[in-house]
């Protein structure tokens, strides 16, 4: 089975070095990466763990700089990993929705070079709001005409802190969902709970073009997360990440595994799903 990783990060070399005056300057870096023990890994230890556990292929995100200039140089890092391990590597891009035009420009050049989706967006780090569909809709606009991928970070209103848990909540990205009904959008982190909703029958049919990713299911959820939603939304709304480098490959995989799913539901949410994603497909396509 062809498993694919729908959201790890990595980063340019030279981020690392300015680690501390990065932490200073940018919200979202700062709250992720201030810590000197939290990683950051390169492109390179991205292959080597995937390689370990038998992971043949990773969407790589980028993080929610609030500069576009940050965006459009670690941007650059992203599609020349791509470009030197095309069926391994699979980038996303990073835009700043307040640079107006320059973004959907940055959106258009990352596409040109290989990009699939745009991600992952931090709002609430970045300095604007997915309740914002004036500001989001030349971005997201331009990402339905080329088939790309919309991956927000979202987190849960209840439980927990943790460094960058954000203030992207469920109603967020649902009003999102709602206002471009024709994107495909991503939800990390189970969506912060997203999926519960789609209980009522309003909800479902607004989100029916929306993906859910497990990305750091271990410090949110136990293993019977997975069974829940897949019972609720279907297997086919449900991507397999693992927030490398904050969780390695291979312990990801084992947390998933332990779910215990039948081998359709096993095999979507591992690799199937995100096959038809990369295609350009929505959940219900």
């Amino acid at each position: 089975m062809r498993i694919i990783d729908s959201h790890t990060h990595i980063m340019t070399p030279w981020v690392a070095e300015r680690r501390t005056e990065l932490s200073r300057a940018d919200p979202c870096f700062g709250a992720l990466y201030s810590n000197p023990v939290a990683k950051l890994a390169t492109a390179e230890e991205l292959i080597r763990s995937m390689d370990d556990a038998e992971v043949s292929a990773s969407i790589v995100l980028n993080i929610g700089w609030r500069d576009h200039e940050l965006c459009v140089r670690t941007n650059d890092y992203l599609l020349e990993s791509g470009s030197r391990w095309p069926d391994r590597i699979i980038p996303y891009c990073m835009i700043q929705p307040a640079a107006g035009d320059a973004a959907v420009r940055e959106l258009e050049r990352c596409a040109a070079a290989g990009a699939r989706g745009i991600g992952e967006l931090r709002p609430d780090m970045q300095g604007y709001s997915l309740l914002d569909t004036e500001l989001l809709s030349p971005v997201v606009r331009a990402a339905i005409a080329r088939k790309m991928a919309v991956l927000v970070h979202v987190s849960e209103p209840v439980g927990h802190v943790y460094p960058g848990k954000g203030a992207v909540t469920p109603e967020q990205p649902y009003a999102l969902a709602r206002a471009f009904p024709h994107a495909t959008l991503v939800c990390a982190h189970w969506g912060g709970g997203l999926p519960f909703y789609t209980l009522m029958p309003e909800v479902r049919d607004a989100l029916a073009n929306v993906y859910y990713d497990t990305a750091a299911t271990q410090y949110l959820y136990s293993p019977n997360v997975f069974e829940s939603v897949i019972q609720i939304v279907g297997a086919r709304h449900v991507l397999f990440g693992s927030d490398y480098p904050l969780i390695g490959h291979r312990r990801a995989l084992d947390h998933a595994r332990s779910a215990g799913l039948g081998p359709e539901d096993e095999a979507a949410l591992l690799g199937g799903n995100a096959a038809r994603l990369l295609h350009g497909e929505a959940p219900g396509g």
